[in-house]
């Protein structure tokens, strides 16, 4: 990795492209490449990509310093097919990707643009600019832009084709890219064309040896979902806090609340669990069997590391100079990718179903359970159906209406492991085309006039989802069959071992759903470019100015087939409602370069910049807003001699809300929550040690909808993840930003070869569209103490939490329980800071050539504060549900390559520093520290409170063979770093998966690449 000061990037554009005189600077309009900038650019070779031998575009961005992971290739809980990024920890929508200096067109409502389609074979540098982007490229680039830079005017043809594979044999990668182009009318015009094609496989969390059991980061046991199988039964009416649950012999009841003085069930041995209260029958009622973590399903084996990724892509480019005057430009770009993402079977996920006491799968001592749950709680003992009743309504024959039927309505939850994991296949087929014409007015002054228009259309298919509704349909059965048959209903077993569920069954809950996303983009653009010959007296440089006008129109549309607008796939997470909005943007800009003083005693350059962006926002909406917003700059830049250069730049911005922002309907899906106030038992059924709420705390847990008789018996958020209703808001505002850069390129005479960099940043976001974190919604109500205070119950902030009606919990079907409320607002802060640094070097010693490259970050803060009574959490060198992706204290790449004719050997060492979690140090809040139980990582001593310093490194070695034939070999995590096992609950599933951070750290392990170009 090449990084340095943006005259280094400069001077390498204008090297590249003066045949032309098409020059690409990153952070400025004005093209001119003998104009230093103030505004610091790192940048990432083609040389750099090749000794990596990555894939795509998402994979070259991953390691540099200051960006912190976002979705990619190893997010598979959360990837929604797309791949993003996120610079400084600031979300993944306050960045804008470019394409040489132009804006693609987004994948989804958020305004993202996916790194999938980046033409990776014709890339010549990546620039990354933090800060002062806004004016250059628009408001919304508020943490700064991800320029890609292709090779111009290419001619011959080249052939690049790589393969790679992990230690272990599996996340096979492929990449084949065929590049032609020809220059013709001597040299006044130039056609590129490349076609590749690219393809990952899978790997499966069940083939590392970390990751193949899923632990508890608070209990440290081996578990995972309390959605298992067998089924377990709970709230059976009337009564709620009542668990059955099947075991492989049969029916399991758990009388809660705890108490070891329960009576005993008739029909039932003395079986009570002074534990929890738990009792265990067989079909027969003659055994019993405890109780254990085990009971949960382990759905980490189903999951994946890597997604399966398939991509084939046409980059088409050309240009024709008609004369000195005028030259058409255009190119073309064509991407169809496909990637899935696997889960955990689907099944029953805390489902309100009603089972007739002669469902034809019921066995004696099952139905016997049922009937003797008793509706008093532990209050005396009152059977829920007599004996009498309970046999008479054991006639198979029965259906609602008749005399002796009986029926009881339960909540149950049953993996359906018979059936397969979740599989969802997202298809995009993107293209977006530009053409425009470019020239001079003068010797001095350009114009470019250019318009593009995108469309990305994304088709999402999700199999292997039960119907919540058919589930219902198919428990009320009775020897006969189905009650309602109209659609070819088959009964459920819910009642036996694995293997009860049969094709037949699954045939009938299974059905596919679709959801489809278009966005486009149509945009024009003019500018004027270049100098009219004067300037300051004392520059010899003349002042450099570019003004122009920019048009986009954006449109977005989310269209859902009924299933999926239904919320009625079991453990989909909710919803995907219909979504249409767009929006068109009118700006004006201007920007000036001024040359004050050049060539004197310590004063060898002092110039000064500034720009200026208004930008007219009108939103398709019934009430049509409007935002109207200014963005600004001033910077400048002073070199006293030796080698120095001081530079400096301030920024104000305002960020209009996107279409997700604005349009997003109120939807109840699912969020990460490992923990909940109102809970007594964990995810299992297993006590969490906790007294029963009383007080204050048992009023909040009634107000938001808890029965009474849960009261003792409320489970924390199913493996983690609990229901949240989230919202867009029509009313929100632009958020505004501010941002500056101060620091010093050092280029001395003494050492020819070496240049250093050091720049400070400071961005801050009010106003800022956000909404709380799960965390925030919790505190709010509940506070951080664990006594509420007095009347909290009432407040918006408890009663807007809703829970089961049946269980009490924050987790269960969608369209039941809204669990947290997360809307949109205008009320949040973002605030970071920190200082990036470089340093290059190059020298001979004798035949051998030495170079070194380092980039490097120490990020000082990362505050998100989502209204102003929420907490402040700074997540620099934190992890945990409420800082997401890992932004550590320091992070570095350094590069040693070294050359001897036409060898090169190269390595990589890459750090990031030690991390904590985020409620560490409270006794109240601290993860697990123990030993492990469980799994086969059973009796292992860990700490999930802290991940160490985190040091691994890559080896290359590169023959240029001959003009035509350069072979690449390289070896990724050379000494197989394993990551630091944490559990599978301290986090987002997005980003905390498999017990560890599989977009920070490596969890494929050791990796062999082999590449081959072929050029000729």
């Amino acid at each position: 990795m090449l990084a340095g000061p943006a005259a280094f990037a400069q001077s390498t554009a204008a090297a590249e492209t003066a045949d032309t005189e098409t020059i690409v600077v990153t952070g400025s309009l004005i093209k001119n490449p003998n104009l230093d900038r103030a505004t610091p650019v790192t940048v990432t070779s083609a040389d750099e990509i090749n000794l990596k031998q990555v894939t795509n575009a998402e994979q070259v961005l991953r390691d540099i310093p200051g960006i912190v992971p976002s979705i990619g290739s190893a997010v598979n809980n959360g990837n929604g097919g797309a791949s993003f990024v996120n610079l400084r920890g600031l979300g993944s929508n306050r960045n804008i990707v470019l394409l040489d200096g132009q804006r693609l067109v987004p994948a989804e409502l958020n305004g993202r643009f996916d790194l999938n389609n980046i033409p990776l074979a014709l890339i010549e540098r990546v620039d990354v600019l933090t800060g002062g982007a806004s004016t250059t490229y628009g408001a919304d680039a508020v943490s700064g832009v991800v320029n890609f830079i292709t090779r111009r005017d290419f001619t011959g043809v080249e052939l690049n084709a790589n393969y790679g594979l992990t230690q272990k044999g599996d996340g096979q990668t492929l990449n084949l890219d065929l590049t032609t182009g020809a220059s013709f009318d001597d040299g006044r015009g130039n056609v590129t064309l490349s076609v590749g094609y690219q393809e990952s496989d899978q790997v499966l969390q069940a083939d590392r040896d970390f990751s193949r059991y899923s632990y508890d980061s608070f209990f440290g046991s081996a578990g995972g979902s309390g959605t298992s199988n067998p089924s377990r039964w709970s709230n059976i009416n009337p009564t709620a806090g009542n668990l059955i649950q099947n075991p492989l012999e049969g029916a399991q009841i758990c009388n809660v609340p705890s108490d070891p003085n329960l009576p005993v069930i008739p029909g039932a041995p003395n079986c009570v669990n002074p534990q929890g209260g738990q009792r265990q029958i067989t079909a027969d009622g003659t055994a019993f069997r405890p109780g254990t973590a085990y009971d949960a399903f382990n759905f980490n084996p189903y999951n994946v590391f890597q997604t399966p990724f398939k991509r084939f892509n046409i980059y088409a480019a050309g240009r024709y100079e008609v004369n000195e005057n005028l030259e058409f430009y255009t190119r073309a770009i064509f991407s169809k990718n496909k990637v899935q993402t696997i889960i955990a079977p689907s099944g029953a996920f805390g489902l309100s179903v009603v089972v007739p006491l002669n469902n034809p799968f019921l066995t004696t001592a099952q139905r016997n359970a049922f009937c003797n749950v008793d509706i008093n709680s532990g209050v005396g003992y009152t059977p829920r159906f007599t004996a009498a009743e309970c046999a008479a309504a054991a006639n198979p024959n029965l259906k609602p209406g008749d005399a002796d039927y009986r029926s009881v309505s339960a909540v149950v939850s049953r993996r359906n492991v018979e059936g397969g994991p979740r599989i969802s296949t997202y298809d995009t087929t993107f293209f977006d085309y530009q053409a425009g014409l470019r020239g001079a007015i003068t010797s001095t002054i350009d114009y470019d006039v250019s318009g593009s228009y995108g469309e990305s259309d994304n088709v999402s298919t999700a199999d292997g989802y039960w119907l919540n509704s058919r589930v219902r349909q198919s428990m009320l059965a009775n020897a006969a069959g189905c009650f309602d048959t109209s659609n070819g209903c088959v009964p459920l077993n819910l009642f036996g071992a694995t293997g009860s569920i049969t094709p037949a069954m699954n045939d009938f809950l299974n059905e596919a759903s679709t959801t489809s996303n278009r966005f486009t983009l149509a945009q024009a653009k003019g500018s004027i470019s270049g100098d009219f010959g004067v300037g300051s007296p004392l520059a010899s440089d003349a002042l450099a100015f570019a003004v122009g006008a920019e048009w986009r129109s954006y449109s977005a549309t989310q269209k859902s087939d009924l299933l999926s607008q239904s919320g009625d796939l079991g453990g989909a997470g909710g919803a995907a409602p219909n979504i249409s909005g767009g929006f068109n943007v009118y700006e004006l800009f201007g920007e000036v370069i001024a040359p004050l003083v050049q060539d004197k005693p310590f004063m060898e350059d002092l110039t000064f910049e500034g720009g200026v962006r208004y930008s007219s926002y009108t939103v398709d909406a019934p009430t049509n807003p409007t935002f109207d917003t200014w963005t600004w700059k001033v910077g400048g830049s002073w070199s006293p001699g030796f080698g120095l250069k001081v530079r400096g730049n301030y920024a104000k911005a305002m960020r209009a809300p996107n279409i997700a922002e604005l349009f997003s309907p109120v939807n109840t899906g699912l969020t990460n929550l490992s923990d909940d106030p109102c809970a007594s038992l964990k995810d299992n059924g297993d006590s969490l040690g906790r007294p029963t709420p009383t007080g204050e705390l048992l009023a909040i847990c009634l107000a938001q909808g808890a029965p009474t008789t849960s009261i003792g018996a409320i489970s924390v958020p199913t493996a983690g993840q609990a229901n949240a209703t989230f919202a867009g808001n029509a009313a929100l505002k632009p958020e505004k930003s501010t941002s500056w850069t101060l620091g010093a390129v050092f280029v001395p005479q003494f050492a020819p070869g070496l240049s250093l960099t050091v720049d400070y940043y400071n961005i801050v976001v009010t106003d800022a569209i956000t909404f709380p974190t799960p965390n925030d919604a919790i505190e709010a109500c509940f506070g951080t103490g664990s006594t509420p205070a007095a009347g909290a119950h009432l407040t918006e902030a408890c009663t807007s939490i809703r829970r089961s009606d049946a269980t009490g919990s924050l987790s269960g079907d969608s369209a039941e329980v809204g669990g947290l409320f997360l809307p949109y607002s205008n009320l949040g802060r973002l605030e970071t800071d920190g200082v990036d640094f470089t340093l290059n070097y190059g020298t001979d010693f004798g035949a051998v050539g030495w170079k070194i490259a380092l980039t490097g970050n120490w990020t000082g803060k990362s505050v998100f504060q989502a209204t102003p009574t929420s907490s402040s959490i700074d997540c620099v060198g934190k992890f945990g549900t409420s800082c997401g992706s890992i932004q550590p204290d320091w992070s570095w790449s350094v590069r040693n390559t070294f050359t001897i004719s036409d060898f090169d050997i190269s390595f990589l060492w890459r750090h990031l520093s030690s991390v904590t979690y985020e409620g560490a140090g409270d006794v109240n809040t601290e993860a697990y520290s123990g030993t492990l139980t469980g799994g086969n990582l059973a009796g292992q001593e860990v700490d999930f409170n802290h991940i160490p310093a985190y040091n691994i490194f890559d080896l290359s070695a590169r023959f240029q063979a001959s003009e035509t034939f350069t072979f690449t070999f390289a070896i990724s995590n050379l000494f197989d770093k394993q990551p630091k096992v944490v559990g599978n609950s301290i986090g987002s599933t997005s980003f905390n998966s498999g017990n560890v951070y599989p977009s920070t750290y490596d969890a494929l392990g050791r990796r062999f690449n082999v590449g081959a170009r072929i050029r000729f």
